[in-house]
């Protein structure tokens, strides 16, 4: 069995409180778009597709996240490539997901306080904060939701749809079935690759999404082990402010 076939191993949520006290060292990495960026490398902004409010029409990440995707996407084998359905996350978009999940949530487990209530959102959507000390992972540029696809853009079977937020969701879900047939198989060997080419690029993975990975923030910080996050909450930097930023250093 090589790297790329790797069993998932299960493992547990984080603790949110440890995970959130995480200290970050902001380097200052800027967002890049993934707009011109070549096959085996692809990027498809699945919520501006999907209409929500707020959502952009391209991809953004850290520089230095796109790095590590290019190194993920060329361990992949000839005829697959690396689709990437969303990066950085502007706050209203956050919100609007929170909030979706939230309203499904209570009106499925009605009688559930709102502390259990938000123990289940937080599970598949972040809680929304763009405080700099504790940000929603996607808000910091090194979140990346990812899938993979064949040569004509056909995503493979990954055994749910991006953004599922059903028990077969967890990246590790597949492994538990004893005797696979042969769609789970697929599955199972889909959900090995993708893990693996990221997790080589330096990328971790949150067990209850398969396609949520990270790289410099507090998630990556927690589970890496490194002690210490690199990203906070950033944004784009409109024309404008750009331009009164400079005018502001010529006057000086």
């Amino acid at each position: 069995m090589n790297f790329l076939s790797q069993t998932i191993a299960a493992k547990p949520e984080p603790d949110w409180p440890a995970l959130l006290a995480q200290p970050i060292a902001e380097n200052n990495d800027p967002l890049v778009p993934l707009g011109l960026v070549n096959s085996p490398l692809r990027a498809y902004p699945a919520y501006f597709h999907q209409g929500v409010p707020g959502s952009l029409s391209e991809c953004y990440v850290r520089r230095s996240v796109l790095f590590r995707l290019y190194k993920a996407a060329r361990l992949l084998p000839a005829g697959i490539e690396l689709v990437v359905l969303d990066g950085w996350r502007p706050l209203q978009v956050q919100q609007h997901l929170f909030d979706t999940l939230f309203a499904a949530m209570s009106a499925h487990y009605a009688s559930e306080s709102e502390p259990e209530l938000l123990n289940r959102i937080r599970h598949f959507v972040a809680l929304p904060s763009s405080d700099p000390a504790a940000p929603s992972p996607h808000l910091t540029g090194g979140s990346v939701d990812v899938a993979l696809c064949d040569g004509e853009g056909l995503l493979l079977d990954m055994g749910t749809e991006f953004d599922d937020i059903s028990p077969w969701s967890y990246s590790a879900a597949f492994e538990a079935i004893e005797k696979p047939n042969a769609r789970e198989a697929e599955v199972i060997e889909n959900r090995r690759l993708l893990h693996s080419v990221m997790i080589q690029a330096g990328f971790t993975n949150l067990p209850s999404e398969w396609w949520h990975f990270d790289y410099g923030n507090q998630s990556w910080a927690w589970y890496s082990k490194s002690g210490e996050a690199v990203f906070s909450a950033t944004e784009l930097q409109p024309l404008r402010q750009r331009w009164l930023r400079q005018v502001a250093l010529q006057v000086q």
